[in-house]
């Protein structure tokens, strides 16, 4: 059993390139998870938070300096990104604004099982993450006005209310646990990273299902979109970088990494559709969730070679 867990967290990147495919081919299966993915994005919240404490989560608000850092990273030069790539590779238009979107959009909730793959502060990536994406629905329709002249319309209560339920309580919940029963809880710590690994593959075919007929439809110019949704994916990575300018623990810069890097796709179908605008906005976020689920996974087992 030690060595299927083991199997799984090593080659996540081979999974899901293989998962990836398989959505492709087989979208149906995909489509049987996406109606589940706010509870997949809650279990591998719970799941990664079992392996800090409270007083992890104490240390790291101690010093709420690298929370500001943060803000600025994933909503400044991202933003300014996002719309510089979009204006690149499609002028004007749908996609364009979708790309412009992507780039305003916040931490993805898997994050920081990337950053526990990549033997990083798990507990710092998981404040981060929830505090920027708590806080999305006020930020992001103002920076994407700005940046397009488009209006977001937001449901902000129920988008807050969805967004507690996904990030915040399970986060809570897996925190007290191993407050509370530390010893016992750390007995679970070798099957942790599989069990995220699993989850993680789980919401890739989650997005790929719903997605896999847009994908496949935009034909060779799928290429086009997918290289635009790698580019920005990079830049995430330089930008996150930047942390090396104020940080010198190595497993800190790079809760910095993946939290500017990774970003919540769920978050602009929700406001896309809520907007009344083509859903052909929301097309980019679905090739970025794609990407940077394949190339988190190797910056990961890059970056754990090095730690």
């Amino acid at each position: 059993m030690q060595r299927i867990l083991a199997t799984i967290q090593d080659q996540l990147l081979l999974l899901a390139v293989a998962t990836a495919a398989l959505g492709l081919v087989l979208p149906g299966l995909g489509l049987v998870l996406a109606d589940h993915i706010a509870l997949l994005l809650a279990l591998l919240m719970f799941v990664i938070s079992l392996t800090f404490d409270a007083q992890a989560v104490r240390a790291i608000l101690r010093r709420p300096g690298r929370q500001l850092w943060a803000l600025g990273l994933v909503y400044g030069p991202m933003s300014l990104a996002g719309w510089l790539t979009g204006r690149l590779f499609f002028g004007t238009g749908p996609l364009a604004a979708g790309q412009t979107l992507v780039g305003t959009l916040p931490t993805d909730v898997s994050a920081p099982l990337l950053v526990l793959l990549a033997r990083g502060n798990v507990a710092l990536a998981a404040v981060l993450n929830a505090v920027n994406t708590i806080l999305s629905p006020l930020i992001v329709p103002l920076l994407f006005l700005a940046l397009t002249g488009i209006e977001l319309a937001v449901p902000l209560g129920d988008i807050v209310v969805e967004l507690v339920l996904v990030v915040i309580v399970p986060t809570v919940l897996g925190v007290l646990l191993r407050t509370r029963w530390p010893h016992a809880v750390a007995r679970l710590d070798p099957a942790l990273p599989a069990a995220g690994s699993l989850l993680y593959l789980a919401l890739l075919l989650a997005v790929i299902g719903p997605n896999a007929a847009v994908i496949l439809g935009y034909g060779w110019y799928a290429l086009v979109i997918a290289l635009a949704a790698l580019i920005l994916n990079l830049i995430g990575y330089a930008v996150g970088s930047l942390a090396l300018l104020f940080e010198e623990d190595r497993a800190e810069v790079t809760a910095f990494l993946f939290t500017v890097a990774k970003k919540e796709f769920s978050i602009a179908a929700a406001f896309v559709a809520f907007s009344g605008l083509p859903s052909e906005v929301a097309v980019p976020a679905a090739f970025y969730a794609v990407i940077q689920m394949i190339t988190s996974p190797l910056a990961a087992r890059l970056l754990s070679r090095t730690g």
